[in-house]
């Protein structure tokens, strides 16, 4: 290990001492009870709220998943997946996060998005809560994979240390530090998070410009790929039957530029989709202070994430412009962002930009242990199989599921050549697909009953796996991406099933009327 590598540690070091030490500030407070732990009691405020649901939502996918697709293949699917994603994010924050804080705190006051859907519709056998609590147990686990995955290519990749135990160290810290502080200290840390890695992407791709000779060096380079800068086209690397592409004369080789059709397209937009059914940014909605503080939030969260995913998208595009054969396959390709740091920057700037990484990884992979975490311990041990377990034993059960839901994610992530995109796009559509349009209905049409909301839970996370390991391997027209048909199959069976059975109880209308009104 060099000098400049030891250097780039000890910043990292640094900065996660930060992270565990705003862990251990907040743990008192976190452990005075569940609804502390779990929700924070409550008391964002605006920052916190807008800054944490970001930076928890994004993760390392925004600074190795997305620049590294813009890299191998060109800028039309991280193009139009980040477009969806700004859109999603703004029409989320406009039209649920108000109606969903008021109506979790009319709901029975629910602090877990299980508890909110069976309190919604006042069930008393609690089904709902149950499946609602295993889909985010099954995606969530998915999702820290991704993560783990990100941890385990960024120490790799820096120190040129083997893959699964730098995985696993990141998994130990994650899991550590998640144990200590709870919801509070999540998203207080992810604040700083979110500050961090927008700092980071803007230095690199500054830094990065520069270096290339500008941004029209950049994009000139760019052309020279055919489909690289089309929103309709897409670059195709001419590679092995390993996956490694080839290179003639140090000039990396694509073949005819790709079709990115109409059907495409909206597979990509339909990430937007997926915002709906979040639960890491659902919570924040939930979890504010007071609901007119939203408003604020809505525009902080709609900026950076405008910023943060063109920035993102554009380091993909300069990493092929200055290192152009140096990542070789699509896995490789999602390292741009450690390798335009670690050879553009200073040591200690590198490591604060490395720390960015981290930050990105760590404030996604808390909330998604979390909420995991509290799916079985709120709704299913304290909610089916101890009914009578004291807050104490939900906090206890909360830690300890932690740990098992991190030993399989740890074993999910031993994959060194998993590709962070396609794990976190997986998890993603599960969550929309599942969540998302039970969410609207719930929030939106009166007349949505029981029997509807379980169909839609159902149907939409099944489908998730049916059309991915299924129907979209056919090509084609099949080929696309799972949560559109998915979304689209879960809102028809709300729609139907509720029409056709028994409308809800007249008290169930009446909170609804109430939340709507805000009476």
């Amino acid at each position: 290990m060099n000098s400049d590598t030891i250097q780039i540690l000890i910043t990292m070091i640094v900065y996660m001492l930060a992270v565990i030490g705003i862990g251990v500030a907040f743990a008192k407070r976190a452990n005075k009870s569940s609804e502390d732990y779990l929700l924070g009691g409550r008391s964002l405020g605006p920052w916190v709220t807008a800054m944490s649901a970001e930076a928890s939502d994004m993760s390392g996918w925004l600074l190795m998943g997305l620049p590294g697709v813009a890299y191998w293949c060109g800028i039309s699917d991280s193009a139009w997946t980040a477009i969806g994603l700004a859109v999603g994010t703004y029409i989320n924050w406009l039209i649920t996060s108000k109606r969903l804080r008021r109506y979790s705190a009319k709901a029975g006051n629910a602090i877990t998005l299980p508890e909110f859907f069976s309190n919604r519709f006042h069930e008393k056998s609690k089904v709902i809560m149950t499946i609602a609590a295993l889909f985010i147990l099954i995606f969530f686990t998915v999702y820290a994979a991704s993560c783990l995955v990100t941890c385990g290519k960024l120490f790799s990749t820096l120190f040129g240390l083997p893959y699964i135990p730098m995985m696993i160290v990141g998994a130990i810290f994650v899991l550590v530090y998640t144990i200590l502080g709870g919801f509070l200290a999540e998203s207080a840390s992810d604040f700083m998070q979110a500050v961090v890695m927008i700092v980071a992407l803007v230095v690199v791709v500054i830094t990065g410009t520069v270096a290339a000779g500008g941004i029209e060096a950049v994009l000139n380079n760019a052309r020279n790929v055919p489909g690289f800068l089309d929103f309709f086209g897409v670059a195709t690397p001419i590679t092995d039957a390993e996956g490694v592409q080839q290179v003639a004369s140090g000039v990396p080789q694509f073949g005819e530029a790709g079709e990115y059709g109409i059907m495409k397209v909206l597979s990509a937009l339909a990430w937007g989709l997926g915002y709906f059914g979040m639960p890491q940014v659902l919570l924040r909605f939930m979890a504010i202070r007071e609901e007119r503080e939203l408003v604020r939030s809505r525009r902080i969260a709609t900026v950076w994430v405008l910023i943060s995913l063109s920035v993102s998208v554009f380091i993909g595009v300069m990493g092929r412009s200055l290192f152009p054969t140096a990542l070789s396959t699509a896995s490789e390709a999602e390292n741009v962002f450690i390798v335009l740091s670690t050879n553009l920057l200073p040591p200690i700037l590198a490591g604060l930009v490395m720390a960015g990484i981290l930050a990105a990884t760590i404030s996604s992979s808390d909330s998604y242990l979390l909420i995991a975490a509290s799916a079985f311990s709120k709704n299913i041990y304290q909610g089916l199989i101890r009914k009578k377990a004291t807050d104490k034993q939900v906090l206890t059960m909360s830690r300890i599921t932690l740990l098992a839901i991190t030993v399989v994610a740890i074993f999910i992530a031993l994959d060194e050549d998993s590709v962070i995109f396609t794990i976190v796009s997986f998890a993603w559509a599960g969550f929309g697909a599942t969540f998302g349009p039970l969410m609207l209905f719930s929030l939106f049409w009166k007349r949505i009953n029981r029997a509807g909301a379980i169909a839609g839970m159902v149907s939409g996370g099944s489908m998730v796996f049916i059309w991915n390991l299924l129907i979209r391997p056919l090509g084609g027209i099949w080929d696309i991406y799972e949560l559109l048909p998915a979304f689209i199959i879960s809102s028809l069976c709300i729609v139907i099933v509720s029409l056709l059975t028994k409308a809800p109880s007249a008290e169930v209308q009446k909170e609804f009327d109430e939340v709507r009104t805000g009476a």
